[in-house]
């Protein structure tokens, strides 16, 4: 066995059983002599509930999924390739193939008899997202192996706005001879030309402009996104340390009372020792002395019985 045998086994199990599995599998590896691949397995974290219905659905579902991860790769190379019109309909295909695969993943996890909350809808959602924008978050997914949901930080790839290009310069025409027609009449198109390539060249860079800045939005929302997980993975953290505190203390109030129980039961076994060892004293005495008295008795008998002979 290796390392990605071990993950894939342990990560296929549900919440409850992982911890108990991976200690029991990590003590059968390093029986075996490979302490470091039990060091290994060691350290391998429980799965949040969410994490583990999406790497149930990788298992269950690998198909559906597998659609999912093929649009990914398409758009990471549209991306690339800057081919908007691709993009495009990669979007449009996007957003229902997630929206069907949140359902997939409550469907097995309600299957397994662990049903999710309705909030875990948006952990699901930003890590099949995830999983799409990003290559090396789509290999975790794809292997069932998450200890937590995903999320993606980056520039989510969009289509370029690219700037309509400049029209070619008209040819030059001489002037008609036509009776009445101004002498200017050259200059005025010429300076409407000039207007027209002036309001395209803005209308680009209000357009670029916009793309900076929703790329910049996008970036901000997603990094408060990530915090905002963190701190619930934290938060979630602290409630799980507040709960193993209440336990820990039940425990130990139950063990003091215990303990208080038992300390009065010793008491009264070392008092009830005392008053035996007491009584059993006076009891040999008053046996001693009982028997020095038959002694004296048995000793007067016989002699009476001698002077009469």
């Amino acid at each position: 066995m290796d390392f990605d045998e071990a993950a894939e086994r342990l990560y296929g199990m549900v919440p409850e059983e992982f911890t108990t599995a991976r200690d029991a599998l990590a003590k059968e590896v390093k029986a075996a002599g490979d302490a470091a691949l039990a060091k290994r397995i060691k350290a391998l974290r429980r799965p949040t509930v969410v994490a583990w219905a999406v790497n149930r659905t990788a298992r269950e579902r690998g198909d559906e999924l597998g659609r999912l991860l093929d649009l990914g790769r398409r758009l990471r190379e549209a991306w690339r390739a800057q081919d908007a019109d691709a993009l495009a309909e990669i979007g449009r295909d996007r957003t229902p193939l997630i929206a069907r695969l949140v359902r997939s993943v409550r469907e097995e996890a309600e299957a397994a008899g662990h049903p999710l909350a309705p909030a875990a809808d948006l952990e699901i959602e930003q890590t099949l997202d995830a999983a799409v924008v990003d290559e090396d978050a789509a290999e975790r997914v794809r292997r069932g192996t998450l200890t937590r949901p995903l999320s993606y930080s980056g520039f989510t790839p969009a289509p370029v706005v690219r700037p309509a290009p400049e029209p070619a310069a008209p040819a030059e025409r001489k002037p008609a001879k036509t009776v009445g027609k101004p002498k200017h009449h050259d200059g005025e198109e010429e300076r409407r030309e000039r207007e027209r390539r002036e309001a395209e060249r803005r209308e680009a860079e209000r357009r670029r402009r916009i793309e900076n800045l929703e790329n910049a939005l996008a970036e901000a929302e997603r990094a408060a996104t990530e915090a905002e997980r963190g701190r619930a993975d934290w938060e979630a953290e602290r409630a799980e340390a507040v709960r193993e505190h209440e336990r820990r203390t039940a425990k130990v109030e139950t063990l003091a009372a215990k303990l208080a129980k038992a300390k009065d039961k010793l008491s009264a076994a070392e008092h009830r020792l005392e008053v035996a060892r007491r009584e059993e004293t006076n009891a040999e005495r008053a046996a001693r002395s009982a028997r020095v008295r038959a002694d004296e008795a048995r000793t007067a008998l016989d002699e009476a019985r001698s002077g009469h002979d």
